[in-house]
């Protein structure tokens, strides 16, 4: 790998000389180089999941020599919609962040659909070599804002959306998501990378208990560390069988590297019904994990409590029906029903420590 200079916005963070981090402002370094220093995992992380069928349309029509994550960051200097990090070779002096940004993606289409009518288009910038994640999506500017467009089953949009509605419902920090002609769309909450989105890796790694990743984040910030319980509930509220350390994290101050906060819940659609019905009644990890780490903190939390009148009605115009089958002819309704079976379990589980308003 060539020799790189690593910078946030046109301020140099950092050298990779022969592979390895040379810092030069450790605070503004991303998190995950400040936990470990291997700056070649931290680029590859960057790229688009190359498992992905459209990732390898994206590659092939963009001419990349090589299909490794690597190439595919380094074919966009390593830049993303959510952040402001990015590398240039260490020898250019002149290439600056304005030349790097994205203002365009030609590649949508393809990104998202496999769309056969982009395959001729020339090569060019896209935001999609690094739109990290297993489904397939893509980046649309709209109206000077970008927004994540992702497809998936009925079941799944469905899901996302009614997750989506019931966080904010319930007063909780989501994403912002909507229905848009058979897909769905979550616009950037870093609003064009006014703050910096760094995944929680950067932060707790590899790590998946609750009581490990809050004791992180309170090392961090109290408040984000307070935000991550919040998170911890809403999963188990929602079933959220696929939260894992590059699925959420923090929002930082891209010109001081100060942590402003838990970043937005998103990326839900592996909760609810995504993946068919449940039939036992809800004692499932997500539920016991989050009752222990509550022992752990010892204090209340204080929640929203939810009808199954509420859920139904955040339910009712969804554009996307799951289907129904002959034990679940329809599926709103229990979904709706099985939402307040998962609050009244997380209610037993965790006794005094749980309180409703």
């Amino acid at each position: 790998m060539q020799d790189l200079l690593l910078l946030s916005k046109n301020t140099p963070v950092a050298k990779i000389i022969n592979g390895a981090l040379a810092p030069l402002l450790p605070a503004r370094l991303p998190l995950f180089l400040r936990r470990t220093g291997d700056a070649q995992t931290w680029l590859a992380s960057r790229a688009i999941d190359g498992h992905r069928a459209n990732s390898r349309l994206l590659k092939r029509v963009l001419r990349l020599e090589h299909k490794d994550d690597l190439t595919a960051v380094l074919a966009v200097n390593a830049a993303t919609i959510t952040d402001n990090y990015w590398v240039k070779p260490l020898s250019d002096v002149s290439l600056r962040y304005e030349d790097v940004r994205f203002r365009v993606n030609l590649f949508d289409d393809l990104a998202l659909t496999g769309d056969v009518n982009s395959f001729d288009r020339p090569p060019g910038r896209t935001p999609e070599l690094t739109n990290t994640g297993s489904f397939e999506k893509c980046w649309r500017l709209i109206d000077g804002a970008w927004w994540m467009f992702k497809s998936g089953k009925q079941e799944e949009l469905f899901s996302e959306l009614l997750a989506g509605r019931l966080g904010a419902f319930l007063g909780l920090p989501v994403a912002e998501y909507e229905p848009a002609d058979g897909f769905i769309k979550s616009r950037d909450f870093t609003d064009n990378a006014r703050v910096d989105f760094e995944p929680a890796q950067g932060v707790v790694g590899d790590e998946s208990d609750y009581v490990k990743i809050y004791e992180a984040f309170r090392a961090v910030d109290e408040t984000v560390a307070a935000q991550y319980v919040r998170m911890c509930y809403f999963d188990g509220l929602i079933l959220n069988m696929d939260r894992h350390e590059n699925n959420f994290g923090v929002l930082r101050d891209s010109d001081t590297g100060a942590v402003l906060s838990l970043a937005p819940f998103y990326d839900h659609n592996i909760a609810l019904v995504a993946r068919g019905y449940p039939n036992r009644e809800p004692n499932d990890l997500l539920i016991t994990d989050f009752a222990a780490l509550m022992r752990h903190i010892g204090a209340p939390l204080s929640v929203r409590r939810l009808t199954e009148e509420d859920v139904s009605a955040l339910a009712a115009d969804i554009p996307f029906t799951p289907p129904a089958t002959d034990a679940v002819p329809d599926p709103r309704a229990f979904t709706a029903r099985y939402v307040i079976r998962r609050q009244t379990a997380l209610a037993a589980r965790c006794g005094a420590l749980m309180r409703y308003v």
